[in-house]
């Protein structure tokens, strides 16, 4: 597929996401080597431009003679290379390395064709740099991690191509040269939030996951509870106008329409729902606005120039300016990790409704030989201890900053910190609504022989895949964590509610 940095959607980035193969198109090679051409004009005019022939951060007024223009590149990749921590997941580092194609097929960076294909054949031949996740503070460029990513280039480091191994190893392997950078390449492949980025939108496609399957298991637990499907009439919602409450209305509504559950109680005394049940239009609702919005800060931020300085060749002018702070970023990775720190805590609210006896009218702890069984009391337990693990994580990262470079870098963003924790938010919400879905199915057993809806029907088959219904205590864990991944993998309400 090829891609044209100027109309990125969504569907797009999440299918990169997913591994599809990609490169940039001819008009976007054009703009790359038209771009490459500026900088050999500006170089041989013996103008001063930032980080062409002048040292970097506080030591932007050190002029470098052009004969160590190329040792300039080369010393900044390798200084910047100073990442810790577990490496970004694979699906990560493709995406980051898509995006700094996109940006850089802008054509307002400088960089050479030669670049280009480098980077198009670590994606051609499934050859993820080794990225170490921590060391990036998110303004002057996600450094650390872009440096390392350059640095496989150049035959330093690691590369993972079944399994991680000498980047220069690798780089032979792949029939590939070791990347000698000429000037300004090197700063126009580090400055830029591509690692932020890259990890927000893993954490924004987890999330579309999780809250899908937040939805279906929502519903899902209503009817196991035998509770009302009025709170989920259009009317109600259309009377408040919140887009998302509205759309989390109508897909609860279509998930439990046709339910035999549903209709055996319609004319039963209970009035009202407890909230996590009769409010979930309105809480997951205002998650999905959220999402919405991170999604569209994200879309815009995976195509854009954020290196520094920015070129415009029609004129071979060099402008230094901070498209590289990743506020926007982070601002959005935050939002993400609100939105599913909600999600989450009302998801565990529904869960210990339904083990509770006095609440739910299901046996105890949805175990009918109660006491010498514990049923899902302590699957409940773990689901509010990563409730309260979220809400610890969902502090936001993009209020924070400090000062580095000496001061010259004197206020940063922290995205991809935001980022991280966002992604862990995703998977621990995950897991919170894995153990949902166990209760619930377990509630809709017990009403048998009336059956739920046909399309939770479906999901509880599917739950049905990962978790037996139980009649005795178990070994949990396994299948809790079975479910935790399938809700990641996608295998629960996927097609329910989409980001678009």
């Amino acid at each position: 597929m090829k891609l044209d940095p100027t109309r990125i959607d969504l569907a797009t980035l999440r299918r990169i996401w997913a591994g599809a193969k990609v490169g940039l198109d001819d008009a976007s090679m054009q703009r790359v080597a038209d771009a490459a051409a500026s900088v050999e004009r500006i170089v041989a005019s013996g103008e001063t431009v930032y980080g062409v022939n002048t040292g970097f951060g506080l030591l932007a007024n050190t002029r470098i003679p052009d004969d160590r223009l190329a040792e300039l590149q080369t010393n900044l990749i390798l200084s910047h290379s100073a990442g810790l921590g577990d490496p970004l997941p694979s699906n990560v580092t493709r995406l980051m390395i898509v995006l700094k194609l996109l940006g850089l097929g802008r054509g307002h960076s400088g960089v050479r064709p030669i670049v280009i294909e480098s980077l198009q054949a670590l994606l051609d031949h499934d050859a993820m740099p080794v990225i170490p996740s921590q060391g990036s503070v998110g303004a002057s460029g996600d450094l650390a991690p872009l440096a390392h990513l350059i640095a496989a280039l150049m035959g330093y480091g690691r590369i993972d191509m079944g399994g991680p191994m000498p980047a220069i190893d690798v780089l032979d392997k792949i029939g590939l040269k070791p990347l000698e950078l000429a000037p300004k390449e090197g700063l126009a492949l580090i400055n830029g939030t591509q690692a932020s980025t890259a990890l927000a939108l893993d954490a924004l496609f987890l999330g579309e996951r999780v809250f899908a399957a937040a939805i279906a298991g929502g519903a899902l637990s209503v009817d196991a509870l035998k509770g009302s499907a009025k709170p989920f009439d259009a009317r109600v919602s259309e009377l408040r106008g919140q887009p998302g409450q509205i759309r989390v209305a109508a897909a609860i509504a279509g998930l439990i329409e046709g339910s035999e559950i549903l209709t055996s109680h319609v004319k039963c005394s209970r009035v009202q729902d407890p909230y996590s049940f009769r409010c979930q239009p309105q809480v997951m609702g205002a998650s999905l606005d959220l999402l919405e919005s991170a999604a569209r800060t994200l879309l815009i931020e995976a195509s854009a120039v954020t290196d520094n300085p920015i070129l415009f060749p029609d004129e071979d002018a060099a402008i230094s300016g901070g498209n590289f702070h990743a506020q926007p970023v982070a601002f959005a990775a935050d939002i993400i990790s609100m939105a599913l720190c909600e999600v989450g805590s009302i998801s565990e609210r529904r869960v210990s409704v339904l083990v509770d006896p006095k609440m739910s009218g299901l046996p105890a702890f949805l175990t009918e030989d109660s006491g010498v069984n514990s049923g899902l009391m302590i699957p409940q337990v773990t689901a509010a201890a990563l409730v309260s693990e979220n809400k610890t994580l969902a502090f936001p990262a993009s209020v924070d900053s400090i000062p580095t470079s000496a001061g010259q870098e004197d206020h940063v963003s922290m995205a991809p910190i935001a980022a991280r924790k966002a992604r862990q938010i995703a998977r621990n919400t995950a897991g919170v609504i894995a153990v949902e879905l166990m209760a619930a199915a377990e509630g809709i057993d017990y009403h048998a022989p009336l059956r739920t809806s046909a399309k939770l029907q479906e999901i509880h088959r599917a739950v049905r895949e990962h978790s037996p219904h139980f009649t005795a205590d178990r070994y949990w864990a396994d299948e809790m964590r079975d479910l935790q991944e399938a809700v990641l993998a996608d295998e629960f309400g996927g097609d329910v509610i989409a980001l678009s």
